[in-house]
């Protein structure tokens, strides 16, 4: 039996109350079953061991220094993030991110039928690769209830499809990788359309570093 395994975060929210976020993004890692990512795991997590954080790596967090990662200084989660970027690059997978301005929309209305016009273009896209496969697992927490609305209406023309919203997220390593794609391609969209970083951005990455990081990242897109 073929799966694919479908690993997707968000970044924003769909309102636009005071406060609220500027761009909304959602990341998909795919995994072919079949496609051993053990050694390359292995790896990740004697590296993150070495270093001294085996939890869960959430990307805002550790760029902002909050949370988990208060008490680190940016070598230790610059080692972090290196972590987890080495991995998404060796690892055989495919991705995909979706980044909407909602400067061009006004209302969550609206936003919710980009979102879902974006995800059935690159289904579209891809129906004849999507549909080789006898099973296609959904990996999304529903932490946005209607991203999660959104995705079961989309992907439930597949048979075999199954939503799988309670995972362990410290374990799930490519759930981590779709959560750094949010923030990397929410980045290279600021730069490219002239957008202001955080402080918190501005420090922890140069413009120089997401080149790289996209070159190598842009070899895997869906």
């Amino acid at each position: 039996m073929l799966r694919l395994n479908i690993f997707v975060d968000e970044t924003g929210e769909f309102g636009f109350g005071k406060g609220a976020s500027e761009l909304y993004g959602v990341s998909f890692t795919f995994h072919e079953q079949n496609d051993d990512i053990i050694p390359e795991l292995s790896k990740l997590n004697e590296r993150l061991n070495r270093i001294g954080y085996t939890k869960m790596i959430h990307m805002a967090d550790l760029i902002m220094r909050r949370g988990d990662y208060s008490n680190f200084d940016i070598k230790k989660r610059k080692s972090i993030f290196n972590a987890i970027y080495q991995f998404s690059r060796k690892i055989p997978v495919k991705y995909h991110t979706i980044i909407t301005d909602k400067k061009y929309t006004d209302s969550s209305r609206v936003l919710r039928q980009q979102v879902s016009s974006e995800i059935n273009k690159m289904i579209k896209k891809h129906e004849d690769y999507l549909s080789r496969f006898d099973k296609i697992v959904i990996y999304y927490d529903n932490g946005q209830e209607t991203l999660g609305i959104i995705l079961d209406s989309i992907f439930s023309r597949y048979d075999g499809f199954e939503h799988r919203v309670d995972f362990d997220h410290e374990e799930k390593r490519l759930f981590q990788v779709s959560d750094m794609l949010t923030y990397i391609d929410k980045y290279d969209y600021k730069y490219k359309n002239k957008m202001s970083f955080t402080k918190s951005e501005k420090y922890f990455f140069s413009v120089e570093e997401i080149r790289r990081i996209l070159k190598e990242l842009n070899k895997k897109r869906f």
